[in-house]
Order: structure tokens, then C-alpha cells, then sequence
């Protein structure tokens, strides 16, 4: 009895951690594929170096992004933070 008094703190401390840390972050992870696998021709986006780029043609593991008009570039899909959505 004396041990399971010691070991719940521990077990409710790493219940907290899951949920307060763990899971959001799983959360997260997974919106974040889910909106990278999602993207198409034509959708804006921000890369990791702060380039709003728009996406030209997705590959398996690259996209391939214009800059401008003239400027075409390949980029890992990792580069990317999230979508650009217009607000005006």
C-alpha cells in the first residue's frame, strides 16, 4: 500500500505531461501533414525562410514553387510552415 502511495504522484505528473504536452503536439503534427499532403496547383504558401511562394506542381517528396512570374524553384515539403490565406 505504502509503494502505490509513493508511485501515484508520479503516475498523475506523467498523466499531465501527456496531455498538456504530448498529445498537443501529436495534434499538431498530424493537421500538418494533412495540409501537405492537401495542397494543389495553385495554392499559397509560407516557407520555413519566410517566402510567400505559390505551388507550381507537387511531387512525392518536393514541390516545385514560383517566386515570380520569371523564377521557378524545387522545395522539400518539410520548407513548408502553413498555407498563406489572402485576408483582403
Amino acid at each position: 500500500m505504502e509503494i502505490i502511495s509513493q508511485l501515484l504522484p508520479f503516475v498523475f505528473l506523467i498523466a499531465i505531461m501527456y496531455f498538456v504536452i504530448i498529445r498537443p503536439q501529436q495534434k499538431e503534427a498530424k493537421a500538418r501533414k494533412e495540409m501537405i499532403n492537401a495542397l494543389q496547383k495553385g495554392d499559397k504558401v509560407i516557407t520555413a525562410g519566410g517566402i510567400i511562394v505559390t505551388v507550381y506542381k507537387v511531387e512525392e517528396q518536393f514541390l516545385s514553387v514560383k517566386i515570380n512570374e520569371d523564377t521557378t524553384v524545387k522545395i522539400t515539403k518539410d520548407s513548408v510552415i502553413r498555407k498563406y490565406e489572402d485576408e483582403a
